[in-house]
């Protein structure tokens, strides 16, 4: 079983407590329609499990079938920069057939981010190097195609269904599903 490399760290953008039972680490396309249909399956879980999960998206742009997914990759870190990586990564998953470079200006726009400054870093390329970290890391923790799931460290080769998903993170917490 493939392992996480590197570990979770603050570098990471992760959404719930540091010292959860369960970290849930997924390497993702913003463009990849099984993502897509991810997102809200995360969102649910992390609704179910509260406190004793903690999520962690890594970039993972699929860009010889995903014409955007550097792009959206690139505007996300560019609004963690402003504090929002979060509020920009919801709205390109919620809106993922609209991920224009424009359309990423104007996500950004209603997160509260000046629009240039999405548009400037796409031009420059500015946070390129950061998505590359996140894809390398993906590579060396043996991530082939998107979504892929890690628990706690452990590739995790079930289903992305809530059921299957929530099973195997129920398991990793001791059977608790809240606090």
């Amino acid at each position: 079983m493939s392992r996480l490399t590197p570990p979770p760290s603050a570098r990471d953008h992760a959404h719930g407590p540091a010292d959860a039972p369960v970290t849930l680490v997924e390497y993702g396309d913003y463009e990849c329609p099984y993502c897509g249909a991810a997102y809200p399956v995360v969102k649910a879980l992390q609704h179910r499990f509260g406190n004793r999960l903690r999520f962690i998206f890594r970039n993972f742009p699929l860009t010889q079938v995903h014409p955007h997914a550097a792009h959206a990759a690139e505007a996300a870190e560019a609004a963690a920069d402003a504090g929002k990586f979060w509020e920009m990564h919801d709205a390109i998953f919620e809106h993922q057939g609209a991920i224009t470079d424009h359309d990423l200006a104007g996500y950004a726009a209603h997160a509260g981010i000046d629009p240039a400054v999405i548009t400037g870093a796409l031009a420059a390329h500015t946070y390129a190097p950061r998505v590359r970290e996140d894809f390398m890391s993906g590579v060396r923790s043996g991530v082939s195609g998107t979504p892929s799931f890690f628990i706690n460290g452990q590739k995790y080769d079930g289903g992305y269904d809530a059921g299957s998903l929530g099973e195997a993170i129920l398991a990793a917490t001791g059977g608790q599903n809240r606090e």
